[in-house]
């Protein structure tokens, strides 16, 4: 009987056990118009670090700080942060807003010595409402985002999505 092939295990052959997470480059050009207004002091170490809790969180993947030794070795490099308004008041005023953090990633098989996955524009995002009762911060909306990059990334590691 066939399936739909869901399952809750994980798709990464048993011999990965142990994973190295490179710091990130901040490649944003936040000198640009467009991105001027847009800095966020260190999101490279915030995106690496939510990357490295989702890993912690799913268990499949051990971290290790030993790259030489690691199964695995992701990099990554932060590509461009946005924000755009999704909704607006009558009086055309942003109400919500949405960020996205965009980042090039590999995923290396150390063991092998060839690329297991790459990513040219991975996106991690979340959306916030500006005003009203749910109103809440471009910061805290950021957390969210390197939090749900964290899980795509983890995803497309352990269940190969």
């Amino acid at each position: 009987m066939n399936g739909c092939g869901y399952t809750t295990g994980s798709a990464i052959p048993a011999r990965f056990k142990t994973i190295y997470i490179e710091q990130f480059k901040n490649k944003i050009d936040f000198t640009s118009d467009s991105q001027r207004n847009l800095y966020m002091p260190l999101l490279e170490v915030k995106v690496r670090n939510a990357i490295i809790n989702r890993f912690l969180f799913d268990g499949n993947l051990r971290i290790t700080d030993k790259k030489d030794e690691a199964d695995f070795i992701l990099s990554g490099e932060l590509l461009r942060y946005e924000r755009f308004a999704l909704r607006f008041t009558d009086n055309n005023d942003a109400e919500e807003s949405r960020v996205q953090i965009i980042v090039a990633m590999k995923m290396w098989d150390n063991q092998k010595q060839e690329v297991y996955w790459e990513e040219g524009a991975f996106a991690g995002e979340a959306t916030y409402f500006v005003r009203g009762a749910l109103a809440t911060t471009e910061a805290s909306a950021v957390e969210e985002a390197t939090v749900d990059l964290g899980r795509r990334v983890t995803a497309r590691t352990v269940e190969d999505w």
